[in-house]
C-alpha cells in the first residue's frame, strides 16, 4: 500500500488554512504546501519533527515516509545549545499562530491541529522552560543504541539469513560514527546543568548513566561487530563495510568507556539527595497538556488508591477459591490473613515455575500461541493465517527498567518486525518463581495478542486512515524526554486486552484463563492502579522512593516486610529487586506510569457509551477497529468525533 497517501478522507483544508496559516505565515520553514491544504501543512510538520529527531524517525520509518528522509537514519539528534536555539524558536512562532484558535473538535483536521499544539507545548516546555537537556542522562545513553538497534531491525531481508543492503549499514556506520560528537555535546549540556544546579537524580546517574554506558561500550565494542559480521556475510561490499563499522565502532566503545568516567567523576559528590521528583505544577500541566485528563495530581492520587482497593478485592475473591481447589488450608477472615494467604496461594503457584531461561521463554511462546487461537475461536479479531508473534531477549543496556516490553516494527515501512522483548533472569531461583506458569498468559497477551503486537500490526495495515501526527512521540520514543501522549492510547490498549481476553464464555467463567491465569492478570490490573497512586505520589512530594518501593512491594506483590527480610530469603530479595527497578522507572519517567490504568478506563467508558448509543446493533469487533484506526493518542482527543460517527 502506498503509505505516504496519510489524509485521504480526513479533508477540512479551510479549518487548516485559517488555524495554521498565521502560524506558518510566521514561520518558513513550516510553510504551508503549495495546494494550501491541512494534509500538507501536516506533512511539513510531521518531516520537519523527524528532522529533529532522527531516532524517532528510524523508529517510524520516516524514510519510508518521505524519501527525503533517508539521510536522517545516519544521523543522532543535534543537542547543540545552537540547534536547541533553533528549534524553539521554530516552535514559539507555531504556537504564537495558534493562539485564539479552537483547541479541536469533531473533525479530523481539527483533533489533529489540537495534537500538534499539545506536541509543540511539550517540546517548548521541556527545552526553554525545564531545560530537561541539562539532566536528561538517560536519553543520552539510550538514544544511540536504541537508533542503530532498530535500524537493523527494519532492515531489507537480502537472504540466506543476511539483512541490510549496502546503503543501509552505510547509514549504521555513519550513525555509529556519529556517537563520540554526540557525547562531547551531552557532556557539555550536562556541565551546564551542573554549573545550574539542574542536576539528575543519583540512581539516574549510576543506572543508566554509568550502568548504560558500559553496557553501550560492550555492545558497541563487542556485540555489533560479532551481529554485523552475521548479517553482512561474504557479500562484496561486506568486507570494507565491516572496516568501517569495526573502526567506528571501536571508537564509540571508547567514547562510552571516557563518558561512564566523567559522569563518576563530575557528580560524585552530589550526594544520595532525591532530584527526580516533576513537582506538583508540572505534573498537573502535562496530565492536562499530554493525556488529556481533567483531574488533579490530588484527585488522582485518592483515585489510585480507589483503584488498589477494588482489584485487591478481586484477588482476594479468586485467591480464595485457587486455595479451595488446591486444598490449601488458609484463613481468609481478616486483611492480614488475606495477605498472608495470598503469599501462601503465590507460592503454591510458583512451585510450578520454570527450570531455567529457556523454559521461561518456550512458556511465553506457548502462551502467545494459545492467545491467538483463543482470539480467533471468540471471533474478538480478524486475524490472518499468517499472523506470528515471537519473543526475543531483552538487549542488555535495557534491561535496567524492562522486564517485558514490545516495540513495533516501523509503520511506515514494509521491512522489519516488531519485537517482544523478555528480560531473562540470568537463571536466577527467586526470578525464576516470579515467572510461574500462571504469571505468564496475562503478560503474553499484553506485550503480544490483543494487546501491542496485534495493536501495532493493525495500525500499519490500516495506516493510510491515519494522520502521520498521530505516530510521533514528541522528545523521544521512550526515555524522560518522552511526551508519553502516545501510551495513552498503546499501554491503555494492552491492559484493556488483558481484561477483555477475561470475558466469560460458556465453560470459561475467566473466559481465557485459567482461575490461577487470572488471579496474575488481577495483580497486573492492580499493579497499574498501584502506578497511580505511586507515580502522582513521588513527583508531587506525597510519597518518598523508599515508601513507594514498599507499597508496591506489599500492594502489588502482596509481600509485607519485604525489606527486612530480602538479605535472607531469595524471594523476598527478588520482590524488593523488581520493586526497586519499577519505582525508579517510575521516578524518571513522570506520568508515564498513569497511562496503563487510565488509558483503559477511557477506552471502557468511550466503549460503554458507544454501546448505549447503538444498542443491539453495537458490535465489539467494528468498536475495537474504528479505536485503533484513530491512532495513538489519547481519547480525549477523539471522543466527541467517535460519538458523533
Amino acid at each position: 500500500m502506498d503509505r505516504r497517501a496519510f489524509m485521504k478522507g480526513t479533508g477540512n483544508a479551510a479549518l487548516a488554512v485559517g488555524i495554521l496559516g498565521p502560524a506558518l505565515a510566521g514561520c518558513r520553514d513550516l510553510a504551508r504546501g503549495a495546494d494550501g491544504t491541512f494534509a500538507a501543512t501536516e506533512r511539513e510538520y510531521f518531516i520537519r519533527q523527524l528532522r529533529r529527531y532522527p531516532v524517532i524517525s528510524t523508529f517510524l520509518g520516516g524514510d519510508g515516509f518521505d524519501p527525503s528522509l533517508a539521510d536522517v537514519n545516519g544521523k543522532l539528534r543535534d543537542w547543540t545549545p545552537e540547534g536547541i536555539a533553533a528549534e524553539l524558536s521554530e516552535h514559539r512562532t507555531f504556537l504564537q499562530g495558534l493562539e485564539g484558535n479552537a483547541s479541536g473538535g469533531t473533525t479530523a483536521a481539527g483533533i489533529d491541529v489540537a495534537v500538534m499544539r499539545a506536541q509543540v507545548a511539550y517540546l517548548v516546555r521541556q527545552l526553554g522552560e525545564r531545560k530537561y537537556q541539562e539532566r536528561c542522562i538517560d536519553t543520552y545513553v539510550a538514544e544511540p543504541f536504541r537508533g542503530v538497534d532498530w535500524q537493523i531491525q527494519q532492515m531489507q531481508d537480502a537472504g540466506h539469513g543476511l539483512l541490510g543492503t549496502e546503503e543501509e549499514w552505510a547509514l549504521v556506520a555513519a550513525r555509529v560514527e556519529a556517537i563520540p560528537a554526540y557525547l562531547t555535546t551531552a557532556r557539555g549540556n550536562l556541565e551546564a546543568g551542573k554549573q545550574n544546579g539542574n542536576l539528575p537524580d543519583h540512581r539516574m546517574v549510576a543506572r543508566d548513566g554509568i550502568g548504560g554506558s558500559h553496557d553501550n561500550a560492550e555492545y558497541f565494542g563487542t556485540t555489533l561487530g560479532g551481529k554485523s559480521r552475521e548479517l553482512l556475510g561474504s557479500r562484496p561490499f561486506a568486507a570494507k563495510m565491516q572496516e568501517r563499522l569495526d573502526s567506528a565502532a571501536a571508537r564509540a566503545a571508547a567514547a562510552w568507556r571516557e563518558f561512564a568516567g566523567w559522569l563518576a567523576e563530575a557528580y560524585k559528590n552530589d550526594g544520595s539527595t532525591d532530584r527526580f521528583a516533576a513537582g506538583e505544577p508540572e505534573y498537573a500541566w502535562r496530565v492536562a497538556n499530554c493525556l488529556r485528563d481533567p483531574r488533579t495530581p490530588e484527585q488522582l492520587f485518592a483515585y489510585g488508591a480507589e483503584q488498589v482497593t477494588l482489584y485487591e478485592g478481586k484477588i482476594f475473591a479468586v485467591a480464595k477459591q485457587v486455595a479451595e481447589e488446591a486444598k490449601l488450608p488458609l484463613r481468609w477472615d481478616t486483611e492480614a490473613a488475606k495477605r498472608s494467604s495470598i503469599m501462601a496461594v503465590v507460592a503454591h503457584l510458583s512451585a510450578d515455575s520454570p527450570k531455567d531461561d529457556t523454559e521461561l521463554f518456550d512458556w511465553y511462546r506457548s502462551a502467545g500461541e494459545r492467545a491467538v487461537s483463543w482470539g480467533r475461536s471468540q471471533g474478538l479479531f480478524d486475524v490472518p493465517a499468517e499472523y506470528k508473534l515471537d519473543v526475543v531477549e531483552t538487549p542488555p543496556v535495557l534491561r535496567s527498567t524492562i522486564d517485558a516490553a514490545y516495540y513495533p516494527a516501523p509503520p511506515f515501512k514494509k521491512s522489519g518486525v516488531g519485537r517482544f522483548y523478555l528480560t531473562p533472569t540470568g537463571n536466577d531461583p527467586g526470578g525464576l518463581k516470579l515467572n510461574n506458569r500462571a504469571s505468564i498468559a496475562t503478560t503474553a497477551i499484553h506485550e503480544g495478542f490483543p494487546g501491542h503486537d496485534w495493536h501495532y500490526k493493525y495500525m500499519t495495515l490500516h495506516a493510510t486512515e491515519i494522520s502521520p501526527i498521530r505516530w510521533l512521540t514528541p522528545g523521544a520514543v521512550e526515555d524522560s524526554f518522552s511526551m508519553w501522549e502516545d501510551s495513552m492510547a498503546a499501554e491503555g490498549w494492552g491492559l484493556y486486552a488483558e481484561e477483555l481476553m477475561a470475558t466469560p464464555s460458556a465453560g470459561h467463567p475467566y473466559g481465557f484463563y485459567s482461575a490461577a491465569e487470572y488471579l496474575y492478570m488481577l495483580q497486573g490490573q492492580l499493579m497499574r492502579a498501584a502506578r497511580v497512586r505511586i507515580d502522582v505520589g513521588i513527583h508531587t512530594g506525597r510519597m518518598s522512593f523508599d515508601e513507594a518501593v514498599d507499597y508496591f512491594a506489599e500492594h502489588v506483590s502482596f509481600y509485607a516486610g519485604a525489606r527486612a527480610k530480602a538479605a535472607g530469603d531469595p524471594i523476598a530479595k527478588a520482590v524488593m529487586e523488581g520493586a526497586e527497578r519499577a519505582i525508579y522507572r517510575y521516578s524518571k519517567w513522570p506520568t508515564q506510569a498513569i497511562t496503563y490504568n487510565l488509558g483503559k478506563v477511557t477506552i471502557q467508558q468511550l466503549r460503554a457509551e458507544v454501546e448505549a448509543k447503538l444498542g443491539s446493533k453495537f458490535d465489539p469487533k467494528a468498536f475495537h477497529e474504528r479505536f485503533m484506526r484513530m491512532g495513538t493518542i489519547p481519547v480525549g482527543y477523539f471522543r466527541e468525533s467517535f460519538l458523533a460517527g
